[in-house]
């Protein structure tokens, strides 16, 4: 099968990411000696960053790709909602159905990096701040009444569900509604993938798929167990695709016009992986919207994998533009 050389124009697809927002803080330092207090590396301070998660992030690599996009979720009104915030409006993502929940935790990972000099920094600690719970039921309705009224204005709609309870019943029903309506719908799953149903695709990694199925992840060791798995998903779901995220073991896609057993490509990019923050944000966003631009299941994988193996060369939940996706992709063929 020839390697693809063109990339879909996305420059004219309107595109709604909706889900679960996350702040991204980092805590950069240098290992300076071990402490007197405790059998544990001290570091020196050298720097902080800040960054969007999540829905957040999936945005975020949608407007990378040269596509329109607005984001539909919630922040709390605390120091990372507002960094949030900006950090999407400094990206011209539009921010309109956005809402503030007074009191609320925003989500918010912070990751404590280290390294000598003129090496690359490595996570050493992630600390996690949550919500003692998710976001309230009168909030998921608003924000999927915000989502349910610029469907006649979209291409693209992007769930990205992070557990935080946005992809509830509520907005799989307003998901189904919008592929009716003829809109690319695709699902990025944590813990819903089976109540999103009649939509376009969902992009789930090889242990929600496990979960989802039954299996554990030592079992899709065998390729037959794993498209029995998928094609499970794909029936009762009745999706018209279907890709799995195997992280260094690459992508399989299973659906229409693809054999049973599914088509697999191995992880494109480099095997000296910096870090695989924000990949699946990465590889639903290139996916969804080459699939909405005509790019077949195959070829929308084969831009998903390359989009996915620039960014994990990267610290951080980075992005992939469109020209450096160009460049990434005669490295991505699919075996035949």
């Amino acid at each position: 099968m020839p390697v693809l050389d063109q990339v879909p124009d996305f420059s004219s697809l309107r595109v709604a990411v909706i889900g679960d927002l996350i702040a991204d803080r980092y805590l950069f330092g240098r290992p300076s000696r071990l402490s007197r207090e405790a059998p544990v590396m001290v570091l020196q301070h050298v720097g902080e960053e800040f960054g969007a998660g999540g829905a957040a992030n999936v945005a975020r690599n949608v407007w990378a790709l040269g596509a329109r996009a607005r984001v539909v979720g919630a922040v709390g009104d605390d120091d990372s909602g507002l960094q949030l915030r900006r950090v999407l409006d400094e990206n011209d993502l539009r921010t309109d159905e956005l809402l503030t929940v007074k009191g609320w935790t925003t989500p918010t990972k912070t990751r404590v990096l280290g390294a000598e000099p003129r090496r690359t920094m490595q996570q050493i600690l992630r600390i996690d701040r949550e919500p003692e719970n998710g976001i309230d039921e009168e909030t998921a309705f608003a924000i999927c009444d915000n989502a349910r009224s610029m469907i006649e204005e979209l291409d693209v709609l992007i769930v990205s569900d992070y557990g935080y309870g946005v992809a509830g019943d509520e907005l799989s029903e307003v998901a189904k509604s919008a592929a009716a309506a003829g809109v690319t719908v695709v699902l990025d799953p944590r813990s819903s993938l089976s109540r999103f149903q009649h939509i376009t695709a969902a992009t789930p990694n090889i242990s929600e798929l496990a979960r989802s199925t039954g299996h554990t992840v030592g079992d899709f060791e065998d390729p037959e167990v794993l498209a029995t798995a998928a094609n499970q998903v794909l029936e009762s779901c009745e999706l018209a695709w279907l890709l799995v995220t195997m992280g260094n073991a690459g992508m399989a896609l299973f659906g229409h016009e693809v054999p049973k057993a599914g088509l697999f490509v191995e992880a494109s990019g480099s095997d000296e992986v910096v870090d695989v923050s924000g990949a699946g944000d990465t590889a639903v966003a290139a996916f969804a919207c080459a699939l909405a631009a005509g790019a077949s299941g195959v070829d929308a994988m084969r831009i998903a994998n390359a989009a996915s193996g620039v960014v994990v060369m990267e610290s951080g939940t980075a992005t992939c533009g469109d020209s450096t996706l160009r460049a990434a992709l005669p490295g991505s063929p699919i075996p035949d």
